[in-house]
């Protein structure tokens, strides 16, 4: 099933100067980048991109409530929704930080492949050989709460065929995605 996803080197990977790093990993799997461009996301985009629901609100609450009892630390938050706008604020400030590099990938079953390839979203998570366990896998939920931010992951990648056909979307027109 040939797939497009789309794909963000965040601000600390552009920052950190690893984006050829990141792209050379991408097509090593047989991945094509069928469209690339550098953007300084403005406040519009941000929150487009990174929308609040309530389903999301759910899932990111319960999953960073497990994480905080599995490792023992505060998890002071009561209502999901007031912990999903702190999340998508944190979210949505740093991905204004700096340029990133926002990408088109394709190819069969390019969402999944690319999540594998990426790592988990707590890089201290992430395996060796995935992109976040290879080049971030110092950071940690903990440290970035500690220093009231987002966590620096280096990447993103859609998670569904769903979302990255809306995130495409978002990122770039319709004549800034090639074939070939």
């Amino acid at each position: 099933m040939i797939q497009q996803t789309l794909v963000l080197i965040k601000p600390d990977g552009v920052k950190r100067g690893i984006i050829g790093k990141i792209v050379g990993r991408l097509e090593d799997t047989g991945l094509r980048v069928c469209a690339m461009k550098m953007i300084w996301p403005d406040d519009e985009l941000a929150k487009k991109h990174y929308p609040l629901d309530e389903d999301w609100a759910k899932q990111v609450f319960k999953k960073s409530k497990d994480s905080a009892v599995k490792e023992k630390r505060k998890f002071e938050w009561k209502n999901h929704m007031e912990f999903g706008e702190n999340i998508q604020s944190a979210l949505r400030n740093f991905i204004k930080e700096a340029p990133v590099v926002a990408m088109v990938i394709k190819g069969p079953h390019a969402v999944e492949i690319v999540r594998k390839l990426v790592g988990s979203t707590e890089p201290k998570q992430a395996m060796p050989g995935t992109i976040r366990g290879d080049f971030i896998s110092i950071e940690s939920y903990e440290i970035a709460d500690a220093n009231k931010r987002a966590v620096r992951n280096l990447i993103h990648a859609s998670d569904s065929v769903d979302n990255a056909n809306r995130e495409i979307n978002l990122w770039f027109k319709k004549d800034e995605v090639h074939d070939y």
